[in-house]
């Protein structure tokens, strides 16, 4: 018997996480000790680059950008897990559950055209550092900002909207530790081909369309690169893209997969959504600070000054 998702049905379980408590009580230190170095992390490199003069560039820009999308991306989905590893009933409620969907999605897909755009950032400075300026204007950064946020959330209503008409069955758990749209497919008594369908089709023009941008700026990079004879001029083009591609690697190798992937409760659901929700944003401040003299230099310079108002 089907039950409409909007009355006698209320609440999912999830059920993704070891269920003994011993594992519950070390997960739980383990997630909030990520959880609170995300946070810290992502809001000290955005006061680092807000506070820095020489960091006001296109390219910190957009990465302020992305620290801002992996704090929100974060607080959408680790704050509930820990409040689950804690319960006893690991419940969520079918409003909170299709919210925690739409923003994933709407943060996964921000990101994934943040890092498209940075790349494109990227190939200007190498592939033309005489017209940078030009290319990267301050009026079409902040149009590209706003374009990926448009078009995340345009993608993200889109597919909420068409899993809010499904009908669910009495069978409500989700394997896994936060919601997603494919993971509600499963627990759904209606036909949900044509959501999956849609669901496919946006992800991946998404990102194939994002994948394009990137794959076609890094041709030229590694062109104009191998193009100069200085084996100091080249690593030194090389190092300034080699934390954007750590970050593009990270998220596309998870959470593309994870979307275009039919949901079959396979443990490697829960490892790509773990990947791209969790680990991802506590590695992006990470990969762009220790391989970055200029955040490493506002940052000293940002605890000096902090230093001398005490």
């Amino acid at each position: 018997m089907a039950l409409r998702n909007h009355s006698t049905m209320t609440e999912f379980l999830l059920l993704g996480l070891p269920a003994d408590h011993a594992s519950q009580a070390l997960l739980f230190v383990l997630f909030l000790v990520i959880y609170l170095l995300t946070l810290s992390g992502n809001l000290l490199l955005i006061l680092v680059i807000r506070t820095s003069s020489h960091l006001h560039t296109p390219m910190y820009f957009f990465l302020s950008h992305l620290s801002f999308v992996d704090l929100c991306y974060s607080s959408v989905t680790v704050p509930k897990m820990l409040e689950n590893l804690l319960s006893e009933k690991k419940t969520i409620s079918i409003e909170d559950c299709l919210t925690q969907a739409f923003f994933v999605f709407d943060s996964g897909g921000t990101q994934i055209c943040l890092l498209a755009v940075m790349a494109y950032d990227r190939y200007a400075a190498i592939c033309h550092p005489l017209h940078y300026g030009q290319m990267m204007s301050d009026e079409l950064c902040v149009g590209l900002v706003g374009g990926s946020w448009g078009l995340a959330f345009l993608d993200a209503l889109i597919n909420t909207l068409l899993t809010w008409k499904l009908d669910f069955c009495e069978t409500r758990v989700i394997s896994n530790f936060l919601c997603e749209i494919p993971s509600l497919f499963p627990v759904s008594c209606s036909n949900s081909s044509n959501n999956f369908a849609v669901l496919l089709c946006c992800v991946f023009l998404h990102a194939f369309g994002t994948f394009l941008l990137v794959f076609y700026s890094y041709a030229r990079i590694v062109s104009t690169i191998l193009s100069i004879s200085s084996t100091s001029g080249r690593s030194k083009a090389f190092s300034t893209c080699s934390s954007h591609l750590t970050a593009v690697t990270l998220l596309y190798g998870s959470g593309i997969l994870r979307y275009l992937m039919p949901t079959s409760g396979s443990p490697w659901e829960l490892v790509f959504s773990m990947q791209y929700s969790v680990v991802t944003p506590l590695l992006n401040p990470l990969v762009y600070s220790f391989k970055n003299k200029e955040v490493k230099a506002g940052l000293k310079s940002m605890l000096q000054k902090s230093l001398h108002l005490f």
